[in-house]
């Protein structure tokens, strides 16, 4: 099997495997518990709280809440901040957020806010001077993905705070699942007040996440119970995911591996786009201003799900679109949003590379793709 989306999933890496296995076995305390075997338990969890703070640029390690995932963090950091301010009603989002934004913000629409929805331009970017006359006295929350899982493009989130801070007294969330261990993050040095991880984007497993919420920052827990999470979350943790995280956090902080990546991307992109006719990069075409390892490709007039089926039948996994969209067979929502003509959005493809790609493996789908699109081109006539 060859894998090219690394922005659904990533494998679990075998450093991470080895740091949580004994804590799926041997160490199995409850970490609230008084005696040794248990304070055992705790403190595993607070080196992995400092290891994922530190990979963030928090201030400190109790800055960083342990999660299910990007979705409950992004669910929390949203739904917390209106519980905290019960008389606010208006929220500011762009059409192009992962649905796990996106959909708890259609929800809110209906049940009585008003939600400013940000346009994006033909290339995905956002216009900072719309996102500044949005922002209200009665603005609760702006939430804007640092990088578009889709596309690859970055927000400039850093620009995006201070416009913020200095127009409304809004709380600043950030989406950074799928940035986080591909690009670096300095939160320390930003004014933004939460930002949502998923370590399974970044080689720790499914199930784990974590929210970074900012110390002057008050925001209500979701979950009624026990005080853990310094009360901020409760239930008895998973100390054996947390330790994951903490792991996958320690690997990926070293970021010359995507060099390596970048430039496995910058070859597929190149030769995808001067050897198949009429191939078309959906976003920027300023590898700097994406991420590092995300390419958006249509082949127009196709249907991407056809061509994922080809691929899929030699053992290449690539993906149409967001994992947590894959079945809706629609034209995505981000696209739309950036104004792709619809027979160009249905035939696009995305290819998500990460550390484990290898160049052989690229050069292995480059000799199969021209084909596929060349028998597929054939059989639409």
């Amino acid at each position: 099997m060859i894998y090219f989306d690394n922005n659904a999933t990533t494998q679990l890496a075998p450093e991470v495997f080895a740091a949580m296995k004994s804590f799926l076995t041997e160490f199995y305390g409850n970490p609230s518990s008084a005696y040794n075997f248990g304070r055992d338990m705790r403190e595993a969890i607070e080196n992995s709280r400092k290891q994922v703070a530190d990979l963030l640029g928090a201030n400190a390690a109790d800055e960083i809440v342990f999660t299910s995932g990007g979705t409950e963090s992004d669910n929390w950091a949203i739904l917390g901040t209106l519980e905290a301010n019960p008389t606010k009603k208006h929220i500011v989002t762009t059409r192009v957020e992962h649905e796990a934004v996106r959909k708890v913000c259609e929800k809110l629409e209906k049940n009585g806010f008003e939600i400013m929805w940000l346009d994006v331009d033909e290339n995905g970017f956002l216009d900072l001077d719309e996102l500044k006359n949005s922002l209200r006295e009665d603005t609760a929350i702006v939430s804007v993905m640092l990088a578009n899982n889709e596309t690859g493009i970055l927000f400039p989130v850093e620009k995006i705070a201070p416009i913020v801070k200095e127009n409304s007294d809004a709380i600043f969330h950030v989406d950074g699942v799928n940035a986080v261990g591909k690009v670096p993050v300095d939160l320390k040095n930003t004014k933004i007040d939460l930002f949502s991880v998923s370590g399974h984007k970044f080689y720790a497993p499914k199930g784990i996440g974590a929210l970074y919420v900012r110390r002057s920052v008050d925001l209500p827990s979701l979950s009624i119970g026990g005080g853990q999470e310094n009360g901020k979350r409760a239930g008895t943790e998973a100390v054996h995911q947390i330790v994951a995280i903490g792991a996958a956090a320690e690997l990926v902080k070293d970021f010359s591996v995507m060099e390596k990546v970048r430039a496995l991307r910058d070859k597929l992109e190149y030769e995808i786009l001067n050897k198949i006719p009429n191939s078309r990069l959906n976003g920027t075409s300023d590898g700097e201003k994406r991420l590092p390892n995300t390419l958006n490709i249509s082949f127009p007039n196709l249907n991407g799900e056809a061509i994922l089926a080809r691929l899929n039948d030699l053992g290449i996994c690539v993906s149409t679109g967001s994992a947590c969209n894959a079945e809706m067979h629609t034209a995505s929502a981000v696209l739309q949003a950036m104004n792709i003509p619809y027979s160009q959005a249905m035939g696009a493809v995305r290819f998500s590379l990460g550390r484990y790609n290898t160049e052989s493996e690229v050069d292995f789908l480059l000799q199969a793709l021209p084909n596929i699109v060349e028998e597929l081109n054939a059989l639409s006539l």
